[in-house]
């Protein structure tokens, strides 16, 4: 395929110029083309945007014009920056041009976070090493970069190690990491991903001020095309390794000339989920849970406590699912993972009729079975060192030591099948999947336990549009097919609307407002939860705050 609409700036006008690139993975089972022939050209100042499904070579096309491929991939074309083709460099030169004039902000953050030093130490570094500054000089841009993409309590963030921060607050400070040395071109991999809506609108934003004052380049890699709608001047379709169309951003929106573009352009995940009978059995009962965090506040101070979660209660029946919202750090992880005792909480909780709380982890494994959670970073989550099969079988080691490793192989390449994946994949390795296959995995490691409780954090977040409807409405034939029953903790309020039967909205720790989903959506009572809405109406519709 080629493009159909040509509107590329010209190469004597970009600061960075994609000429015919190709993505070859060397792999067992044969070479894989992840990128064929691909053209993309951006101008100072401008933004463009790459859009297409998941697995469609968008991240891997900019992850080669920074020479970060995996080991077995190889690269074909040429990447211009300032008359120089950077797949020509070596590993010395190219660190001179990416990490300082040419960054990226990627997909998750937690495995590009190094979990053994504080944040301000991780953003002071490139500044050292990339713009010569002193350590203290650093620190202090540190900061400054902290308070400028809106972190709260900067002053104590700034000594947090990344497992302390929420997702969403991971994700700015790899957004401020970023632009410490002022980059020249500037490649956004799904960077609004782990951001509630309110705080994505704060974080585009803040992209656009930044890029105006700097006459940056930016490249912006998404599934969600109401943000592309909102801030790129141009846009490139990808399906399949291959550009389909690429135009104006106003052209793309109005008049797109390919079927695959118009299906884009329509997914949107919808539908309501069927209600469960009031004679259901409760499944789970939540009475007032608690968890707090004891930060360290210096030498010689008391430490500061933190409530995260707020004295907490709801029941929820078999088969019914639990939408949790709010914006980033309100708490909605905390308690998935304190209702799940994998955080020690104060309070009651007890599933399928027993109290797991206050249960040690030797009591727990037995039950573990049954309750399963879905991480929100798939990458951090899955072995690099297994394969997909290996991945996925490894609960049945521990709980269906009966099977033997062929019956082992064969489940997993069934439950592949149940999340659209090839099973010929499972004998593949994480990193040679996009992010929304990676989500996809991980989401069939749980189900192929069939538990009876999953708690979803976030488990669409890295998928596009086309792939979320694929997702929910397999995530809702597993539920009617087994009883499952789900908590599912998000921020993109269409899916939690279109997979939930009631809707707990969190803010600071505390329950804001609770409700059906009806109640909700169409008459929410509190300040909070109607701006919620109205910045995800926003955000869904390309408008501006």
């Amino acid at each position: 395929m080629t493009e159909t609409t040509k509107t590329n700036a010209p190469a004597a006008d970009a600061v960075l110029d994609i000429r015919g690139l190709t993505v070859t993975f060397t792999t067992p089972t044969g070479p894989i083309e992840a990128v064929r022939g691909v053209d993309i050209s951006v101008a100072r100042g401008e933004t463009v945007a790459i859009v297409g499904e998941s697995g469609s070579g968008k991240s891997q096309t900019m992850m080669a014009a920074m020479g970060l491929l995996a080991s077995n991939g190889r690269t074909g074309g040429s990447v211009t920056y300032e008359g120089r083709d950077l797949l020509k460099l070596g590993t010395s030169q190219l660190n001179q041009v990416r990490g300082r004039k040419i960054t990226m902000i990627f997909q998750e953050p937690m495995t590009s976070l190094d979990p053994l030093y504080t944040i301000g130490r991780q953003l002071a570094e490139p500044m050292v090493v990339h713009g010569g500054l002193s350590w203290k000089a650093a620190r202090a841009k540190a900061l400054d970069l902290l308070k400028l993409v809106n972190i709260p309590d900067p002053e104590r963030k700034i000594r947090a190690y990344p497992h302390e921060m929420s997702g969403g607050q991971r994700q700015r400070v790899m957004i401020a990491m970023a632009l410490a040395n002022d980059p020249d071109v500037l490649i956004a991999d799904e960077p609004t991903t782990a951001l509630d809506v309110t705080t994505q609108a704060q974080i585009l934003e803040l992209l656009k001020e930044l890029q105006e004052r700097l006459g940056m380049a930016v490249i912006f890699i998404t599934h969600d095309l109401g943000i592309v709608r909102q801030i790129a001047d141009r846009v490139y379709v990808m399906k399949s390794g291959e550009m389909v169309e690429s135009g104006a951003t106003a052209t793309i929106f109005k008049t797109p000339e390919q079927a695959y573009t118009r299906m884009l352009l329509d997914a949107e995940p919808t539908g309501m989920k069927a209600p469960v009978p009031d004679r259901a059995p409760i499944l789970m009962e939540a009475q007032k849970v608690s968890v707090e965090f004891a930060l360290e506040t210096g030498f010689f101070k008391p430490p500061h406590i933190l409530r995260a979660v707020d004295n907490i209660s709801f029941s929820l029946r078999q088969g019914q699912t639990l939408g949790i919202v709010g914006e980033s750090g309100s708490g909605k992880s905390t308690l998935g993972r304190a209702l799940l005792n994998l955080l020690p909480a104060t309070g009651r909780v007890v599933i399928n009729g027993r109290q797991v709380s206050g249960l040690s982890r030797n009591e727990m494994r037995p039950l573990r079975k049954d309750l399963q959670l879905v991480f929100q970073d798939p990458f951090g989550s899955l072995s690099p060192r297994l394969t997909v099969g290996q991945i996925i079988g490894e609960g049945l080691k521990v709980h269906a030591p009966e099977l033997s490793a062929a019956d082992r192989d064969r489940r997993a390449a069934e439950v592949l099948e149940e999340v659209a994946l090839d099973p010929v994949m499972r004998n593949r390795y994480p990193h040679e999947f996009s992010g929304g296959q990676r989500q996809r995995i991980a989401i069939a490691r749980a189900m192929v336990l069939k538990p009876k409780l999953m708690v979803l954090d976030e488990p669409t977040s890295a998928l596009d549009r086309t792939v979320q409807k694929q997702i929910v409405d397999l995530l809702r034939k597993l539920q009617a097919d087994y009883g499952l029953t789900y908590l599912f903790i998000s921020h993109d309020l269409a899916v939690v609307r279109a997979m939930s039967d009631t809707v707990m909205v969190m803010k600071s720790g505390k329950v804001v407002e609770a409700g059906s989903v009806g109640h909700i959506f169409e008459a929410p009572q509190e300040d909070y939860t109607r701006e919620l809405m109205r910045a995800a109406f926003m955000t869904a519709n390309g408008l501006s705050a």
